[in-house]
This record gives structure tokens, C-alpha cells and sequence, in this order.
């Protein structure tokens, strides 16, 4: 079947409209038009990763933000909570894990820019979306322009301010935006006129940015409207199945909003019209890493649908890829109150008390996950080509689908500049609801240089399938790579454009600029097509699959082989590198590799032109093997001794929680601390000296139940609420007290199926059901390898 699109070239963007960006003839300069962000004169289309700075212990911050630049994110934003840093009124603490400035320092210092979400209202699931006590309990119209409120909130923003002296970009620092508030709906003056304090303040970034979801009013041109998209909705009701409006997510349209986001705390569904789209880029702060669990309706998201949402929204336009959460943490501990939002608190929803892992790319205590790996090939891309990408509008087919329940319409859309682009496919929606594969497809582009169609041998796209394909996309040199039923992921040295194939579909490349009779490469069959095009189809992908013409290289990645990638600046050149088993963050002249006892294997290209080792002090080997195509093959040996663990018994289990519903949307609440009576009690033993090996050591429990706790000297150190996926502890946060001999007890409570509780439908139980599958330590071990270490 043919498939058939006009191309267009987008609309002519405005400009100096926004109130916002900096002055001509500031370095590097940034400023916002409607279509898109500009920096140093350049498109600039940035990838934003959020983590919270509070919640994830001060001693891992460098080493999870370099694992955030290995993932290709380019901008982390974090969250300022209000009652994590002024609990008691005049009593402000910017210290240790609060302490904001060391935090953005320490950003810059790894490469990364920094967006800073001052609230005052930060929602974020905290306590009173981030209120200190004193203010929800203030007897002021809080975000709102009550005068006594404002008063409030002048000391804080001075405070900030301060903190953030010097650290904003016209000045050379990482700080490029601020975000005002979160999901106000209602008050743009209000917006407006915090602003206005931020500014008197000494807050001066480039851009100033507000969320826009829910049809939200915002004072015109004084912000950049930002979005969101989830997989799921753990606000949403415990009805069974997916969250049916989160659908749109997985279809290309022009539909930035997304009234569901935030919609259990507004009155009505849809607030107002939203900004006028025409006049600002798209830009997300908020695409789902992955998603927080409420206790009435605990998601478990695949990283699949993580993955093929985000490519949406790059297909459908976005200019600014965000991501919330990118790292998971924890919710502060040392504070006078719990600090998570709960049905106590006047919330619809409960959380759990420590736990805001977030199922992120990055967990709650560094985990890497799937989609870290799924979503860096995607930012691979942004960083090749989203300089071209990001003034290319959407152009969607006459076809396109518009129910969202059709699961049979080929999902697919352009991004172009009227001549060249990206085609974007996607065949992937979530929970089972599989959409339809299409058999023997070719794609017709109709533009002002004639109509283009490819490939040019049919090809079958299979179901849970989302890529994109560059054509008429101008390479190195003097070739033009016309189509492709690959994707880019990178051009290195200049001549070395690296490609993978995708959702197993044949690879086809078809070039101008190149003489056919140049084409070498291992059992690739080229074809003259005249009119000076060449199809180079390349039967076997992966790391020999290296394509040499003229003065250019094609390599042609598989896609297990891509999805292991990461690209850096290491050990003094910009350097390809791909880690089976094993983690890899690029540091300047270091490398940290990660791995568990299986170890793996490490391909760099361009080859070290010393030799690699890890430090003395380190638990991995590393061993090069030879070669593989243009790579320099290692392999990366760990201890293989996993200690053992084993669960004592203390009391069985009595029963399930109670149930109680509460709230103002009456939701099944968590059960309370006096509710852990009735759960089953073990105690973990294990040899302590296992601890004194591992970077980090994870106790991983496959389990079915209700909510678990973990206890160390009767002191709450860690919870989930069960929806399928393993409770894992670092216990390496605790290394001195488990050393020293702190008892380290699980409690955990039964699932009842008759309370309104949503966990995924296969899953869900039919009784009441607690049961401990598995119980194990899961060792990582870390190094760091130079050139010539000892």
C-alpha cells in the first residue's frame, strides 16, 4: 500500500514578540520565536531530564547527572520545594541535600544546563505541593495576588535569588530558564506578577517558562508555554484498564495540551482556551520517564511505552524534549512532618512516604532501566540532527486518524522544511491494545522538487514498531542520503555517519553525490537506479556493517548494538562507545563503567591509542579481545560471587489492611503505620562484608501483596506499593548502620482484590494474596578506566 503526503515548509516564524531571551551581541545568545529556540544565532532544540535535587542524596549527584549526560540528556530541571528549605518561617536551609547552588555548580561543571522550577506552588507530589505548614495554614489566598500571600513569598524568592547570584546564562552560567508555579490554571496575572518579584529578586534567565496543560490561561507572550504527556494517570480513577484518554499520546497531531494532567486538583476538566499555540514553539517539560504510583491505582509502565510516546511527540513538532521524572529519588526524610502528598493532607491521592522512584530511566537509587537505553537512542538523534529538526513543522497525511480507539490506520507523519526531514511511524500503544501492522508499504512525499517515494522495494512494518527515517537529509561532504529505512544516530569524525536499522524492517539507503563503483562494505548489494541515485541495501547490520564510499562511511548498527550505545567526549576525542551488560558514562579522561556479576563487553571507536585499565582499587577487569569492525573490543570481567540473603520469619501475615476511602475525590487510602500490625515481619540477614565490595548493593524482592515497608532499627527507611514490579533497597545507603549490626526488617501486607485498588489487570489477584517469589542481593560493581592507569 502507498501512503501519500503533500510536504510544506512550515509557517514563517515570529519573532521579538516574547517577553523574554537576551539582548544582540550576547555570546551564545538565547532567544525563543514562535517555531522554535535559537542559541548562538543556531536552531537549538534542547533535551530536558528532571531530578530533584533534595531527593537524591548530595554524594550521587555528579555521578547521576553524568549518567544523565551519557543518556544524551543536555539540560537537567529541578524542583525547588518550599518547605524543604524555609519548614519553620525565617529559618531557610540551603544545606547538604538542599543545597541548590552546589547543585546547579555542579551541573555546569558536568556539561549540563540547568532549569530551575521556583514554585512557590510546586506541586511535584510533596506535601502541600511544596507549602511549608506555616504558609497552607497562613489564612492567606495563597497563588492568588492577596497581598498578605505576596508577602509571604518575597523573602523566599530573595532568598533564591541570592542562592542563584551569578549562576544564569548571559553571565556564563548553566541556568537558561525558570519555570513560575506549576499547573495554574486560572490567575495569569498572578503569573504575571511573580514574575515581576522573581526579577526584583535578582532572577534574570533567558526564558521564563509555565506549564500550559489543562487549557491553562497564561499572560500573553510572557512565558513559554510548556506540556506534558504521561503513559498513564495515577490520578485518574481505580477503574480497571489504561487510563483511556492517555491514548492521544501515541498519535502524531498538532494537539499540544493534555487536559487529564493535574485534573484531580482542578474544578472543572478544561480551564480556559490555553495560550495562542501560533505564537510560541512547542515545548515539554513533562513527557513520562515513566510514572509515580498512587496507592487507589499503581501503573506499571513498560519502557516500550515510554519510548514511542516520546517519539511522538518529536514527530508532532516538539522543539523541547522534557522529561519528568528522568531520575527518580526519594522523598525528604529529616523534616518535622512526612513529606509526600497524601489524603491527609487534603489530596485525592496517596504516595508512599519515601519512595518517588518514579519506574524513571534512572531509579530511586541509580538503577539504569530499559527506557534509559531506549530513549538515549532517541537523543542520539536529537543531537545530530535537531538543529535542522527544530524549525521543520508537522505535516500529518489527509489519512491521518482521529478516534482514538482505531488501532488500524497507519499512525505516521513528517517533520520538514518543505524539501527534506524526518518520517516518523508508530505501531506501539500500550497495555496490550495492539495496533495493526501494515504489509508491503511504500510512502509518497509530494514537494516543490517532485514527489519522492520510498522505499523502493515495499517493506512490512510490524506492530509495537516507532521510528524515524531521514530523507533527502544532507551528509557530509557532497551526498545526500534521499531516503532511508534507517535511523540516524550520529555522525562522527566528520565522515563517519552511523545509521540503525529499525523494528527489523531490511535496510535501504538511497544516495546522491556519490559514484556507485566507490561502494565497499561486507555483503552490501548496490544498485544504480540512474538519475544519480544509489541504493545501498545492507543485508546484516551491526558493528562490521561498515559502508566505504568516496570520501564518505556509512556504518549500518543493528538495533540491539544501537540501543547499547552512548556517545561522548572521551580521552581526548569524540568517541563511540557500545556496553552489553555493562553501563558506560563518558568522563572527560575517564570512563565509569558499571556492571553486575555477569559482567559484559565494551566497544570504543575510535580505538584508545594506549592502554585501557581500570583503577587499582576497582573490582572490574578489563581485557581487549581484538576487534570488531572499527571498534576496539573489550571485555569486562566481575567477581561472579553473589552473596546470599535469606528472610527470617517474624510474624505472618494477620490480614489485609483495612479499607478506608478519603479525600475529596473519596479514593482508597493507604494504610497507616498502625496497619503494619497486621503484616507479615522478616528480618534480612545477610554478611555484612558483602557491602564493602559493591558500588551498590540491591536487595531485590519479587513479591505480591498490598504496601511493604522496610525498617532498620524500627526506623522507615524505604516502601513501595506493590504493582508487579520488584521492591528494590540499596543497602549501601545504610552501609554503617547494617555494619555496626541495625536489624533490617520487611513488613508487608496481603492484597485484598476486593478493595478499589487498580494494579494492571493480568496481574491483578483473585484473592487475597501475599507471596514472596524471589529474594536476592544484586551486586554492581563500578570502575573507572584510563589510559595508562595501573
Amino acid at each position: 500500500m502507498v501512503f501519500t503526503l503533500t510536504l510544506r515548509p512550515p509557517r514563517e516564524p515570529l519573532a521579538g514578540h516574547l517577553r523574554m531571551g537576551e539582548p544582540e551581541g550576547q555570546p551564545d545568545r538565547i532567544v525563543a520565536t514562535s517555531t522554535c529556540l535559537s542559541r548562538g544565532g543556531r536552531p537549538w532544540l534542547p533535551v530536558m531530564g528532571e531530578m530533584h535535587f533534595t531527593r537524591y542524596p548530595r554524594a550521587g549527584w555528579r555521578e547521576q547527572l553524568l549518567s544523565m549526560r551519557a543518556g544524551g540528556i543536555d539540560t537537567v530541571a529541578t524542583y525547588l520545594f518550599w518547605h524543604h528549605h524555609e519548614e519553620r518561617r525565617g529559618e531557610f536551609r540551603f544545606d547538604g541535600d538542599r543545597d541548590v547552588r552546589a547543585f546547579v555548580e555542579l551541573a555546569a561543571a558536568c556539561g549540563l544546563d540547568a532549569v530551575v522550577r521556583i514554585g512557590p506552588w510546586s506541586h511535584g507530589e510533596a506535601r502541600y505541593g511544596g507549602f511549608p505548614e506555616w504558609v497552607q495554614h497562613s489564612g492567606t489566598r495563597t497563588r492568588t495576588d492577596d497581598p498578605a500571600y505576596l508577602d509571604l513569598v518575597r523573602p523566599y524568592y530573595a532568598r533564591i535569588g541570592a542562592e542563584l547570584d551569578g549562576l544564569y546564562h548571559a553571565r556564563g552560567g548553566p541556568i537558561v530558564a525558570v519555570q513560575i508555579e506549576n499547573e495554574l490554571y486560572d490567575q495569569p496575572e498572578h503569573l504575571r506578577t511573580l514574575k515581576r518579584m522573581a526579577q526584583e529578586a535578582g532572577i534574570t534567565p533567558p526564558l521564563w517558562t509555565a506549564t500550559a496543560w489543562g487549557g491553562a490561561e497564561l499572560p500573553a507572550d510572557e512565558f513559554l508555554p510548556l506540556y506534558a504527556g504521561y503513559a498513564e494517570a495515577p490520578w485518574d480513577d481505580a477503574h480497571p484498564g489504561w487510563a483511556r484518554h492517555n491514548r492521544r499520546h501515541f498519535f502524531f497531531t498538532p494537539l499540544r495540551d493534555d487536559h487529564t494532567v493535574g485534573a484531580d486538583l482542578r474544578p472543572l476538566p478544561s480551564a480556559g482556551k490555553g495560550p495562542e499555540l501560533d505564537r510560541y514553539p512547542y515545548a515539554t517539560c513533562e513527557l513520562g520517564g515513566g510514572i509515580q504510583v498512587t496507592y487507589h491505582r499503581r501503573p506499571l509502565v513498560p519502557p516500550d511505552d515510554v519510548a514511542a510516546l516520546a517519539l511522538t511527540k518529536i514527530g508532532s513538532g516538539s522543539t523541547w524534549q522534557g522529561y519528568y521524572m528522568y531520575q527518580g529519588g526519594s522523598h525528604v526524610t529529616d523534616a518535622a512532618t512526612t513529606m509526600q502528598e497524601s489524603i491527609d493532607t487534603g489530596y485525592p491521592n496517596d504516595l508512599p512516604v519515601i519512595s518517588y522512584d518514579f519506574q524513571a530511566p534512572l531509579g530511586e537509587y541509580g538503577q539504569v532501566r530499559p527506557s534509559y537505553e531506549l530513549l538515549r537512542l532517541q537523543h542520539h538523534l536529537l543531537a545530530a540532527a535537531g538543529e535542522r529538526l527544530a524549525p521543520m513543522g508537522l505535516v500529518e497525511p489527509a489519512e491521518a486518524p482521529r478516534d482514538l480507539d482505531d488501532r488500524e490506520t497507519l499512525r505516521w507523519a513528517v517533520r520538514t522544511d518543505g524539501t527534506s526531514g524526518m518520517l516518523f511511524v508508530n505501531t506501539h500503544q500500550p497495555a496490550g491494545e495492539t495496533l495493526a501492522a501494515h504489509d508491503a508499504v511504500r510512502f509518497r512525499l509530494d514537494g516543490p522538487d517532485g514527489p519522492l517515494e520510498l522505499p523502493v522495494d515495499p517493506v512490512d512494518i510490524p506492530s509495537g514498531a516507532y521510528f524515524a527515517w531521514p530523507f533527502r537529509w544532507p551528509l557530509p561532504g557532497a551526498a545526500t542520503l534521499e531516503s532511508a529505512t534507517a535511523q540516524l544516530v550520529t555522525v562522527l569524525d566528520d565522515d563517519l555517519v552511523v545509521l540503525t536499522r529499525t523494528a527489523g524492517i531490511p535496510v535501504e539507503l538511497v544516495l546522491t553525490g556519490v559514484d556507485p563503483a566507490s561502494v565497499e562494505g561486507p555483503g552490501v548489494l548496490v544498485d544504480d537506479l540512474g538519475a544519480g541515485r544509489t541504493r545501498i541495501r545492507v543485508p546484516r547490520p551491526g558493528p562490521d556493517a561498515l559502508i566505504r564510499l568516496d570520501a564518505l562511511r556509512l556504518l549500518v548498527l543493528d538495533e540491539h548494538t544501537a540501543r547499547h550505545t552512548t556517545i561522548g567526549e572521551l580521552w581526548g576525542a569524540r568517541r563511540l562507545l557500545v556496553g552489553d551488560g555493562v553501563h558506560l558514562v563518558p568522563d572527560g579522561q575517564s570512563l565509569h563503567v558499571e556492571s553486575g556479576p555477569a559482567g559484559g563487553t565494551l566497544l570504543v571507536h575510535p580505538a584508545p591509542t594506549g592502554t585501557l585499565a581500570p583503577r587499582a582499587t576497582a573490582r572490574l577487569g578489563l581485557r581487549a579481545t581484538g576487534e570488531s569492525g572499527i571498534f576496539a573490543r573489550f571485555e569486562v570481567d566481575a567477581p561472579t560471587d553473589v552473596p546470599e540473603v535469606r528472610l527470617v520469619e517474624l510474624a505472618a501475615a494477620k490480614g489485609p489492611a483495612p479499607q478506608r476511602v478519603g479525600g475529596p475525590l473519596k479514593r482508597a487510602a493507604a494504610p497507616t503505620a498502625d496497619d503494619y500490625a497486621l503484616a507479615a515481619a522478616h528480618r534480612v540477614e545477610f554478611d555484612p562484608e558483602a557491602l564493602n565490595g559493591a558500588h551498590r548493593l540491591l536487595l531485590r524482592l519479587d513479591w505480591v501483596g498490598d504496601a511493604a515497608r522496610a525498617e532498620l532499627d524500627g526506623v522507615l527507611i524505604a516502601d513501595q506499593y506493590w504493582n508487579g514490579s520488584p521492591w528494590e533497597i540499596d543497602l549501601t545507603r545504610h552501609r554503617k548502620a547494617l555494619a555496626d549490626g541495625a536489624e533490617l526488617v520487611l513488613r508487608l501486607l496481603p492484597f485484598d482484590p476486593s478493595a478499589k485498588i487498580h494494579v494492571p489487570d493480568h496481574l491483578r489477584p483473585d484473592e487475597v494474596t501475599l507471596r514472596i517469589d524471589e529474594t536476592r542481593l544484586v551486586p554492581v560493581h563500578r570502575a573507572t578506566v584510563g589510559i595508562g592507569a595501573s
